[in-house]
């Protein structure tokens, strides 16, 4: 495959994952579809890894590498897409840093629990478990409030883990790629179609 033709198709899976992961972020701040709760939230929620890091900070790099996967570079196609892909490098590195603060918040997200009343108290009642309670649902119920606070975080802190470490794995890809790019060129003809 072409550098060209892999980075449009990494910078095509990278957007919706980033999208995931944003509005995997906002349902984290309405627990249980509910916006009475948002005084009661963790702070794994308020750090945004979702909406910053594996939404925004992954989204550049997507729309770099479709970018990239384009023809011509700086309007002219002078260096065929050499421009591009340095750009797309850089957009990388940047959106593994991103997935990687979003893998980070959202596993301590998981590992430590939610922010929940639990016998009159709000607290974090399971981060002395290190994260056993995800085994044990019968002590999911020992949050009173929010109501289901405990499935909703471990669902949507579940995705952003999964969807991190993918973004992670493609922005890495795509670093290698658009380095390949840039030293090589993209090896497709000069009429073939974007």
């Amino acid at each position: 495959m072409c550098t060209g033709k892999c980075a449009r198709f990494l910078g095509l899976t990278l957007i919706p994952l980033s999208l995931v992961c944003i509005v995997a972020n906002a349902l984290l701040l309405v627990p249980n579809g509910e916006t009475a709760w948002t005084n009661h939230l963790s702070l794994q929620v308020w750090l945004m890894a979702g909406f910053i890091g594996g939404g925004l900070m992954v989204l550049c790099p997507g729309i770099a590498a479709v970018r990239a996967g384009g023809k011509g570079c700086c309007g002219a196609g002078c260096c065929g897409n050499r421009c591009r892909m340095l750009r797309s490098v850089f957009c990388s590195a940047f959106g593994v840093l991103g997935a990687i603060y979003c893998l980070s918040v959202s596993g301590t997200g998981l590992r430590s629990g939610p922010y929940c009343l639990v016998n009159g108290t709000w607290d974090y009642h399971f981060e002395e478990t290190l994260g056993s309670y995800l085994l044990n649902r019968t002590q999911w119920d020992l949050c009173e409030k929010p109501p289901g606070v405990v499935y909703w975080n471990v669902t949507l802190f579940s995705l952003l883990v999964a969807a991190s470490c993918l973004e992670i794995v493609l922005c890495g890809v795509q670093l290698v790629n658009a380095a390949i790019g840039v030293f090589c060129g993209d090896c497709r003809k000069e009429d073939a179609p974007h």
